[in-house]
């Protein structure tokens, strides 16, 4: 399994906001077990309807690997909402995953 490194353009521009440094960066792990690269990955505070930028921007993460992903937006949030866009244009939308709890995520084919 390959490890990749991603922070979202607009994840690291965040992070350097003043109001930023008052609140730690929440990073985890997201592994993609499924038969597809996955080629963008969208969170958002689970009490928020809107989905954030692409934290993948023009990265993708292929089947089988893991990427260690930093979500800088200054928030003191844990509960996100996530969406993940695979290479065949399917979508899979998981709400309100504790990501401070769990630390990690897998994306598998089963889900």
């Amino acid at each position: 399994m390959k490890h990749l490194m991603l922070g979202g353009a607009a994840a690291l521009m965040l992070a350097a906001l003043p109001g930023a440094a008052l609140a730690e960066d929440l990073k985890f792990v997201l592994t993609n077990n499924s038969s597809y690269a996955v080629k963008s990955f969208y969170t958002s505070p689970a009490d928020i309807d809107n989905w954030e930028e692409d934290v993948f921007g023009e990265n993708y993460l292929p089947a089988g690997n893991y990427v260690t992903v930093t979500i800088g937006d200054g928030r003191e949030q844990c509960v996100y909402d996530m969406k993940f866009v695979l290479e065949d244009d399917s979508e899979f939308v998981e709400k309100g995953i504790d990501l401070c709890a769990l630390g990690e995520y897998t994306l598998s084919d089963s889900q």
